[in-house]
């Protein structure tokens, strides 16, 4: 039966949810736009042990059209395909780190044709869209319910699998700033298969082209800080123009918002990416106070407490403007942030 959009769906523990990939024969696995380190490494380590289990396996994406260039090396064995390679009635298909089908792109008609759909995610925004789900907001990444499944599963840890966990988990936890006790242990189990940390870490966060710079003197220029928004607590904000970003990879673009929401005086950072004329991706970063997945919420993006992202039409004036009003109502926290809010890298 394809999925109709309407059908009930299913929660599932990790146990059940390796019991629905150990009968798969054919398993597509997408990841959403613009995908970072827990997205495609999560479909990548599940790929790759579906793969040793002798299913057909692809791994794909929305966007951009080619892999994120510090991403390559995570594909050992050749899994990633185009989105015209994707099948028009997947068996099944599984979406890593998207919250919502529209985050899949081009993507996003899969979810109802496909006879099952199995969403693994993290995001407290998630809006379980498949017809299965392993979702855990307490997760500190995507990568870790995967390896959760790969136990299930009985999968032996090996080290391009524990690699792309790795590139997942030291991502989406600012190089374990954001983590708990469990994801340091898992971190631990990923190492002793051999992955090199220092080599890994550089390649996805420490390694830019000289492109980088000049982009960055440009966008960094233009921030402006204004301290009476959020509720009192402070708004720094810029763009990064379509210009800006000739001849710099995508991992430029979203690396901004780490650089921008390091300033003291201000509780939420916004990055507006243009798209084409009009149109923006914004990324949201908080420290402590705002629920910056509240104010996306009302573009209708989402994501975590401190570090979520959406996508609006209009000038960058007016995508502002609503801005201010969206974190103006948006919630305020006096509590100190739950681990796993703020990812870096995110894509979000």
């Amino acid at each position: 039966m394809r999925n109709t959009g309407i059908a009930p769906t299913l929660t599932l523990a990790a146990d059940e949810a390796a019991s629905l990939l150990a009968g798969a024969q054919d398993v597509t696995l997408v990841a959403h736009v613009q995908p970072d380190a827990d997205a495609l490494g999560s479909a990548l380590a599940l790929g790759l042990a579906l793969h040793q289990r002798g299913a057909t396996v692809r791994v794909s994406f929305g966007a951009p059209e080619q892999t994120p260039e510090s991403l390559r090396g995570l594909d050992v064995a050749g899994l990633i395909v185009g989105p015209e390679d994707v099948p028009a009635q997947p068996d099944l298909l599984v979406a890593l780190d998207t919250a919502s089908r529209d985050r899949l792109g081009c993507l996003a008609d899969r979810v109802d044709t496909a006879s099952a759909v199995l969403v693994i995610d993290h995001h407290a925004t998630n809006e379980r869209f498949g017809t299965h789900h392993l979702v855990d907001v307490e997760a500190d990444a995507t990568a870790v319910l995967v390896l959760e499944l790969l136990d299930a599963l009985e999968v032996p840890l090996d080290e391009p699998i524990a690699r792309c966990l790795y590139a997942g988990l030291v991502t989406d936890t600012s190089c374990f700033r954001r983590a708990d006790p469990n994801t340091h242990a898992v971190a631990a189990r990923l190492l002793a298969t051999g992955v090199d940390s220092e080599a890994v870490t550089r390649e996805l966060l420490d390694t830019h082209p000289f492109g980088w710079l000049p982009m960055l003197a440009t966008v960094l220029g233009r921030a402006q800080l204004e301290p009476a928004s959020v509720q009192g607590l402070g708004l720094v904000h810029t763009t990064v123009r379509l210009a800006d970003m000739a001849g710099v990879r995508s991992e430029e673009i979203e690396s901004v918002v780490d650089l921008v929401r390091t300033t003291s005086e201000a509780e939420v950072a916004a990055v507006l990416k243009e798209m084409q004329p009009d149109r923006w991706s914004v990324s949201l970063r908080a420290k402590q106070c705002i629920d910056v997945s509240a104010a996306a919420a009302e573009f209708g993006g989402g994501g975590h407490r401190l570090a979520a992202g959406f996508t609006a039409d209009g000038t960058a004036d007016h995508v502002l403007h609503r801005l201010r009003t969206a974190l103006h109502h948006a919630p305020r926290h006096q509590a100190q942030p739950r681990h796993g809010d703020i990812s870096g890298s995110s894509g979000l």
